[in-house]
């Protein structure tokens, strides 16, 4: 008996049906089939086996099939991801990958950075889904090759691109209602698309009574959103640009909250010979966040450009080189008597190099990076990686990188309450280090796994904790974990598997950090029934997290299904059902989750 077919009995004893979704979809490696494709990773396009860093895609397949109303539902699956939401739809949340904060997550919008120069953290539940096209997720630091801030990744948003008209209808429970329509139009010169949205949301309260800000009245929520791109090409150069644009208004106990995000983006790409080729970037990404009941105003500004060379100098071998340039403003208002709690602004000029090659059953990466903050001074981040193919079926991975998270301006400059909690611009760049160990395993053309292994460690954490409380380098954390990812396809069954053991801790305590459980697992089992009708079901559990005040939250589960029905001349009906058995639970002490709900959508893309 063969160690393949011993290898394929245990994995099916061990983990059917419950196998699950590995990076690359499963029919990757099938005849007629081509591996995913990501920029991501190593910011030149890469397929996922060739990029030696553990990737994940959400195509716009999966989002439309899913019928899942924003981006959370979708991100939450996956292996290595923790959300934390503090009520419903527009209510802010976290985004925590493999254990670090939320904003040690490096966020682009086809390459524009979004995150809010003054808290460093990104506004996800802004973020509009039908305006998305396909969604990168890189675990693992990526400092050497993009900056700042990509200690426990990078998670890159690329926006929709149409090619015809395109119209959906979305209603569902607690007043939730939206559509979108756009069209686009693409040739071989390039063309252009452009799509527009809207959300409303009557919501339920966000708080329960267990806040002592606790009120029965529902929070609502609207939207408006609008995303386009187009492209044109002239000779071996393509000239593209983009926009995301979203306008939302967030209640909460006190009033109403006003939130502008806006990311846009001018590249130019193309060869310049033929083993030579360049990418030229601009970016903008704006955040106004207004909120009268606290007479407050934070305004986020950033704009940034980069120069990229890529050189082929042998088969299988290339050599990438850039330079980033970057400039942040951020200014704290009290509306009330118009002045300026602070204002502040910075540059970062940041140059990278990276050599990716391969040769017989061995690739390799090697990257480093040097930043110059005109605050904080300079940071420097290496990065090395390696691949070993054991066989037709496996292959081995390890890999190292160093990654720095830049202050945030409010860290930096806020004056605090009443001298309390104030910023520090003497603050220095929190710093990480991480190895991990990779085995992809494909015994089968329809059976995918990965198991991930990652150390993490993080040093000259930010924490308030000086002289009143000030701001001040002085934390440490330690981050382990264990990441299995599958998908088994047979017939018209479809099964995919994430489930992570992520310890996050305080390396000088030993405490657990909040809201990240320690363990965590997703099984989707789907069916297809012919060509137009498809069906599925998800079971997502998750252990008991610590959160602030001493308090555990509980371990709980979540059983949701969906069904995608395609109908003609292009028309399709997608149902999502959340928390079928209407089980309570929380993702923040003191603050609502969904229960039993459902919503439908009607969608026109002929």
């Amino acid at each position: 008996m063969s160690c393949k077919f011993l290898l394929v009995a245990c994995l099916a004893l061990a983990l059917s049906p419950a196998v699950a979704r590995a990076a690359a979809p499963a029919d990757a490696s099938s005849v007629g089939h081509l591996p995913e494709i990501v920029v991501t990773a190593a910011r030149i396009a890469q397929t996922v086996d060739a990029s030696l860093a553990d990737v994940s895609v959400i195509t716009r397949a999966e989002i439309s099939a899913s019928g899942a109303p924003d981006l959370i539902d979708l991100l939450r699956r996956e292996a290595g991801i923790d959300i934390a939401r503090t009520g419903g739809p527009g209510e802010q949340t976290s985004v925590f990958l493999r254990g670090t904060n939320s904003n040690q997550v490096l966020v682009l919008v086809d390459g524009v950075r979004v995150a809010s120069a003054n808290t460093g953290a990104f506004a996800w539940e802004q973020l509009p889904l039908d305006a998305v096209q396909r969604i990168e997720i890189v675990r693992g630091p990526r400092a050497a090759q993009w900056g700042a801030d990509a200690i426990g990744g990078v998670i890159q948003i690329f926006t929709r691109k149409l090619d015809g008209p395109h119209a959906a209808l979305r209603g569902g429970s607690y007043g939730d209602y939206s559509g979108s329509a756009g069209y686009g139009q693409w040739g071989e010169k390039g063309g252009a698309s452009i799509i527009v949205g809207a959300r409303h949301v009557a919501g339920f309260p966000a708080t329960n009574p267990l806040n002592y800000d606790y009120s029965p009245q529902p929070d609502g929520y609207s939207n408006q959103n609008l995303a386009a791109q187009g492209a044109w090409r002239v000779g071996t150069q393509t000239l593209s640009g983009s926009l995301l644009r979203s306008d939302a208004n967030v209640d909460f106990n006190q009033g109403t909250s006003h939130v502008i995000e806006q990311a846009a983006g001018v590249n130019l790409d193309g060869a310049l010979t033929p083993s030579l080729s360049q990418h030229i970037s601009l970016g903008y990404d704006r955040e106004d966040l207004n909120t009268p009941a606290y007479q407050s105003l934070m305004l986020s500004r950033r704009q940034q450009a980069g120069y990229q060379l890529a050189w082929t100098f042998l088969p299988g071998q290339r050599l990438l080189g850039g330079v980033d340039w970057m400039h942040e403003r951020g200014i704290s208002r009290d509306t009330g008597n118009n002045t300026d709690t602070y204002a502040q602004s910075r540059d970062n000029l940041g140059a990278y190099a990276g050599w990716y090659g391969q040769a017989q059953r061995w690739n390799w990466q090697l990257a480093a990076r040097h930043d110059y903050n005109s605050v904080f001074g300079g940071a420097t981040t290496g990065s090395a990686a390696a691949g070993y193919t054991l066989n037709d079926w496996a292959r081995v991975e390890a890999s190292f990188g160093q990654g720095f998270r830049s202050p945030s301006l409010s860290e930096q400059f806020s004056p605090g309450y009443f001298g309390y909690y104030a910023g520090n611009p003497a603050l220095r760049p929190e710093r990480s280090h991480s190895s991990e160990v990779d085995l992809l395993l494909h015994p089968l053309d329809n059976l995918h796994l990965k198991l991930a292994a990652y150390r993490t460690r993080v040093s000259d954490l930010i924490t308030f904790a000086g002289v009143n409380y000030q701001a001040i380098n002085i934390g440490r954390a330690k981050m382990e974990g264990l990441e299995l990812t599958s998908t088994w396809t047979t017939g018209p069954w479809t099964t995919r598997f994430s489930g992570s053991l992520d310890d996050a801790r305080n390396a000088v305590t030993g405490a657990r950090l909040l809201r990240r459980p320690l363990r965590k697992a997703d099984v989707q089992l789907d069916r297809s029934f012919g060509t137009r009708f498809s069906a599925g079901l998800e079971l997502y559990a998750a252990s008991n997290s610590a959160d602030y005040g001493g308090v555990t939250l509980g371990g709980y589960s979540l059983i949701n299904a969906h069904f995608d029905w395609k109908l003609d001349h292009g028309l399709a009906i997608h149902v999502f059902l959340e928390n079928l058995a209407d089980h309570p639970y929380s993702l923040a002490y003191g603050y609502t989750t969904p229960g039993r709900s459902g919503w439908l959508t009607l969608s026109w893309n002929p």
